[in-house]
Formats: C-alpha cells, sequence, structure tokens
C-alpha cells in the first residue's frame, strides 16, 4: 500500500479540500479560523502551507465566523459548506452558541476546535477545564448536545474513520447540521503514514429519499377527504429545490398555502395562492386560512412554536395535520399524519395520486385586504422629524420601495424578524432569516456569508441597535475583504421588542430600554461602524433612507445606515398569540389583567389531533 507522512492537521486539510459537489465545487469552500496556543502550530502550520487549496479565512470573532459560514451554507441550500477552527478553551466554547443554531436549522458546519494534550503530560494546560470526577472531559463536551456529530481526535488515524462520519453527517439531508472534531493539540503535530488513497477526491451526493407507498396512500386519502386544506411551506421546500413542484400541487389542487421564517421567498408573495405566513408574526389573510382550515398539510416545517402561535392558529375542532418531512422526528410532532420524504419527491408523487381533484376556489377578499393593510402600515410618514419618529414597518416600506429581483432581506432577532415576515414582500429567494434559533449577533456576518455565496445578489440586513451591539465586530472583516452588502441600523434605543413583550404580559417596563435601566448610553453608532472601514451614515427621513440604500449598491464595502425609530409601535397588520408565561400571582393590576388574557388564549390551543 503506497502511504504518505503526514501530521493529523496536514491530512485532515488535505482530505478536507478533496470533498466535492456533484457540481464539481468543494463542499468545504475553506476555513475560518482564529489561532491560539490549541490550534496554531498543527492547524495553522497546516493550513499556511495548502494555501489556496483550501483556503483560510480571518474573523475577528470565533461565533460570528461561525454565523457567516452558517449563512453560506444556508444560501447554497446545504450544498457547500465552510469549516471554522479555534483553540481550546474559550475560543472553543464561543462557539457551542454557533452549533447550536446551525443543529436548531439543519445547517452543515464543521467545528474543529483545539483540544487538551491527548498524552495529558502539561496537564493542567493553558485554558482547560477539569472535571474533577471525569478525566476525560474537557471544554469540547459542551459541543455535544448541539451537534449532529461529535468526535474527539485521539491519534492520527482516527481522522480516516472520522472525517467521513463528518461529511456523511454533513451531507445527510435528514441528519443535516452541525459535526465537531474535537482536534488534541499534541495530536494535530504528530505525523503518521496515511494512505494515499484516502486523499483521492470523493464526490458527495445528496439523496432524495423516496415516500413509503403506505405512506403516501394514507395522506393522498385525508387530501381527499378534505374540505378546506392549507399548506404549510417551510425551509425543507428550499433545501429539497422543490419550490416548482410546490406550486405545480397548490396551482393543480387550488390549495393556498402560507410559508414559514424558514420557508418565505421559496415563492414570491406575489403569487395568487401565497396567503402570508402562520402564527405569532403571520398574516392575517394566512391565520384567518389556517384557523379555518380542517387539513393543515406541513412540507418541510418543524411546526415551531411561532408558526402554530403555541397551537391555536390551528384551531378547527374537524383539524388533521399531515407533515411531509424528511426526519421521522419532525415528521410524527404533533400526533401527524407522517410522509418521511424529500418534500420534491413527495409533492410531486401527491400530484399525480390526486390528479383532477381540485378545491373549492378561495374568496380573494381576506389577501387583498391583507396587502392594503401592508402598503399602509408601510407607507411613507407624513412628516419626519425627530418628534415624528418612523416605526419599523416604515422603515420596511422604505426599502422594499427600491428593492430589486435581486434583493435579498436577512435578519436574525428582535423586532424585525416578526415585521419582514409579515411586511415583506418577497421576489422568489429574496429572503434570508435565521429564526430558528433567533439568534442577536448573527445578522453582520450572516450578510456577509450570505453576499460570500451569492456576490450578485443585494443583501441588506436589517437589524436593531441592540443585536448590533452584540456582535459587530466582522464589519470589519467585510470592509477589509471588500465583501459589499447594506446594513439598515435601527436606533430605537434599547430592546424594543422584548420592551413590548414585557408590557404584553403585564410586566413593568424594566431593563431594555436605556431610560428603563442603570445605563445610559450615548453611541455614536455611525463614528463607531465607520472606524472598521465601512461607509456609514445617518439617515434623517424614510425619503433619505431610500435615497441612502440605492446609493449603497454602488460601493464594494458595507454601507451602514443608521435611522432612529419609535420603539413603540407594533406592525399594525397580523398576527396572534404567542404562549409566554405569565405569573399566575401578584399584585398589581396589571400582571391580573395579563393573567386572564393569558388563560382565555390558552384555552383555545389545539396540540394534538
Amino acid at each position: 500500500m503506497s502511504t504518505i507522512r503526514l501530521t493529523a492537521a496536514q491530512a485532515m486539510m488535505r482530505w478536507l479540500s478533496v470533498q466535492m459537489t456533484e457540481e464539481g465545487e468543494r463542499f468545504l469552500e475553506g476555513c475560518w479560523a482564529i489561532f491560539g496556543h490549541g490550534n496554531v502550530a498543527g492547524i495553522g502550520e497546516a493550513l499556511h502551507g495548502i494555501g489556496d487549496a483550501f483556503p483560510t479565512f480571518r474573523g475577528q470573532n470565533e461565533q460570528t465566523m461561525c454565523h457567516a459560514a452558517i449563512a453560506y451554507a444556508k444560501t447554497h441550500r446545504r450544498k457547500r459548506a465552510m469549516a471554522v477552527t479555534s483553540s481550546i478553551g474559550p475560543g472553543a466554547t464561543n462557539m457551542v452558541t454557533a452549533a447550536a443554531l446551525a443543529h436548531v436549522n439543519r445547517l452543515p458546519l464543521l467545528l474543529i476546535p483545539g483540544d487538551v494534550f491527548a498524552n495529558r503530560r502539561p496537564d493542567p494546560v493553558l485554558q482547560q477545564i477539569e472535571d474533577f470526577d471525569d478525566g476525560t472531559v474537557s471544554a469540547n463536551d459542551c459541543f455535544k448536545p448541539v451537534s449532529r456529530y461529535f468526535d474527539r481526535i485521539t491519534r492520527p488515524e482516527q481522522l480516516m474513520t472520522a472525517l467521513p462520519r463528518a461529511m456523511a453527517v454533513m451531507t445527510d439531508p435528514q441528519n443535516c447540521g452541525p459535526a465537531t472534531l474535537a482536534f488534541c493539540q499534541d495530536v494535530q503535530a504528530e505525523s503518521y503514514d496515511f494512505p494515499k488513497a484516502f486523499f483521492e477526491p470523493k464526490v458527495w451526493r445528496i439523496r432524495r429519499p423516496e415516500p413509503d407507498p403506505r405512506e403516501l396512500a394514507d395522506v393522498a386519502e385525508l387530501i381527499r377527504a378534505a374540505q378546506r386544506p392549507v399548506i404549510v411551506s417551510g425551509g425543507g421546500v428550499l433545501y429539497s429545490g422543490a419550490e416548482d413542484a410546490l406550486a405545480g400541487f397548490a396551482e393543480a389542487l387550488n390549495i393556498p398555502f402560507v410559508e414559514t421564517q424558514a420557508g418565505k421567498g421559496g415563492l414570491a408573495t406575489s403569487h395568487p395562492l401565497n396567503f402570508g405566513s402562520p402564527g405569532v408574526t403571520g398574516s392575517a389573510c394566512g391565520n384567518e386560512i389556517c384557523a379555518e382550515a380542517d387539513l393543515v398539510i406541513g412540507v418541510g416545517t418543524r411546526f415551531q412554536d411561532f408558526t402554530t402561535a403555541s397551537w391555536t392558529a390551528f384551531r378547527n375542532p374537524e383539524r388533521k395535520l399531515v407533515s411531509i418531512n424528511l426526519h421521522p422526528y419532525d415528521a410524527a410532532k404533533h400526533m401527524a399524519v407522517p410522509l418521511v420524504s424529500d418534500a420534491r419527491v413527495a409533492l410531486e408523487r401527491l400530484g399525480a395520486a390526486l390528479e383532477g381533484l381540485r378545491f373549492d376556489a378561495h374568496d380573494p377578499k381576506a389577501r387583498t385586504d391583507w396587502h392594503a393593510a401592508v402598503e399602509a402600515v408601510t407607507a411613507r410618514p407624513a412628516a419626519d422629524g425627530p418628534d415624528n419618529l418612523p416605526t419599523d414597518a416604515q422603515v420596511i416600506g422604505a426599502v422594499q420601495r427600491v428593492a430589486t429581483e435581486a434583493t435579498v432581506a436577512m435578519c436574525a432577532a428582535g423586532t424585525m424578524p416578526g415585521a419582514l415576515q409579515v411586511l415583506w414582500q418577497a421576489a422568489r429567494g429574496g429572503y434570508h432569516m435565521e429564526y430558528g434559533y433567533s439568534c442577536m449577533g448573527y445578522e453582520l456576518a450572516g450578510a456577509m456569508g450570505i453576499k460570500l455565496a451569492a456576490p450578485d445578489k443585494d443583501v441588506v440586513c436589517f437589524v436593531g441597535d441592540g443585536s448590533y451591539m452584540m456582535a459587530n465586530s466582522e464589519l470589519a472583516t467585510a470592509a477589509a475583504r471588500r465583501v459589499p452588502f447594506t446594513v439598515v441600523l435601527t436606533d430605537n434605543r434599547g430592546y424594543g421588542c422584548i420592551n413590548r413583550l414585557q408590557i404584553e404580559c403585564g410586566g413593568a417596563e424594566f431593563n431594555n430600554m436605556y431610560e428603563d435601566s442603570d445605563v445610559q448610553p450615548e453611541i455614536d453608532f455611525v463614528a463607531h461602524a465607520r472606524s472598521m472601514g465601512v461607509h456609514a451614515e445617518k439617515a434623517a427621513s424614510i425619503a433619505e433612507l431610500e435615497a441612502k440604500i440605492v446609493e449603497a449598491r454602488a460601493r464594494d464595502v458595507p454601507s451602514v445606515i443608521l435611522i432612529d425609530t419609535d420603539p413603540v409601535p407594533g406592525t399594525g397588520a397580523g398576527g396572534a398569540w404567542w404562549d409566554v408565561a405569565v405569573p399566575q400571582t401578584g399584585e398589581p393590576e396589571r400582571l391580573e389583567k395579563a393573567r386572564n388574557r393569558y388563560d382565555a388564549n390558552a384555552a383555545l390551543q389545539r396540540v394534538y389531533n
């Protein structure tokens, strides 16, 4: 057997560089890296040696590097991904939040944190966590519950087992998610005679599982028996490339559909059967049609709490639930009738089985009323100025009026995700929301990841002042790499979204808005953003905001446009109840009123069929 002598780190990078997609591209585009004592001598030297065959990208924070990689994978619909390496200790645990984000969203991400010495000679090495009762534990054990695959590399030859297993998980449409290979730092530098055949290029194909014929027949029978079905289109539709199949199925049977946060933008908002979104941040017409439905057909959705309005959205007493999903775990949620299958294949098979079936037309008035409500709340304000601050809805309207077919609206946490879901009129493929984990701080790094994956897109990142303050350092990376995107930074002087929730739950306004907390910072966001090398300016009005967004498209660095907003108003269109616990006892009348509202809504919950 012909062999080649390499360090374990060199072998890892060489192997990763030849794992290919069916289109002939590297599945892993490269590796984001911040070096420390746990990965600089081994992994760092290996990445330097391999050069452009497996590029290295330098970031500012381990978590946000992961966010950029996750956004890259999401934009590529899970067909390509990135790796991220860190040192041991805080560098590694900084990535745990991002691993959870990738896990919840079923997105591929390869994490390579450095680990302690396998030989244990220097124990306790710098940054080592010691478990007094278990000598095998390190800080990297934190990754176990948030990784789809976890392994600790304690010998070089383990790579020949661990690396293919990690790739198998990341390219598995059913179990897709983050893979963590904790790499002991002494082992990274150890040499081994690896078989040359191990480094032959390999093509990874993403399977399309076919539905079980019996499950297919059961679901077809339920659809035939229905009177008022509705489709809930989730992120699985996008990852399957099932957009056209969904449109064809819905049009042939005349079934209206609603889109989750992950599924929004699969088909254009203008599609006549698109009734917006369901749930807490759903459209009025979407929630109305869901409440009337006697059959809910989920396609590639987890039926997350926001989607179901804590199971008050689908409250028809005759309602039955079907779930088309790749993973049996998701397909069987809430006692649904499962159809375990790739979304595109399932819709094609169901369409053939139900040929000739067509449901009665729905009254288009509710959909027309929703669009009219959206137009009203997103319209330019009658007057601009410090005494008449624009709402988040009006900011969205400004971006919408100058958007093109290439525009991608993206966000992750705070006020804007809910507002965008109900108000943004998405073109096909024009929406990117991280709402599975709703992670503050995803936005700016995520926008960079989208632009790296889709350079021709006009990426507009909506971010509030709260999320901006949590994680903004990758703006410097994007500026240095000349990765342009537009940031619409809305300053409502605190956590306005949670402040409104606090009030809705009967709470006193406390510790969310700066004026209700023990800190009163005066932040010059424009100067701060400029200091990182981006173009930054403030828009004094909605009209100015529109003009500045158009101007930003000509730049080769990120553009940050600050605008002050009113923290009080909601979207003014759509919405539904959300199950957030309210204290059962309390002196203030506000708590008693909130608890009465809570009990009334909780009585509408219908979790099981």
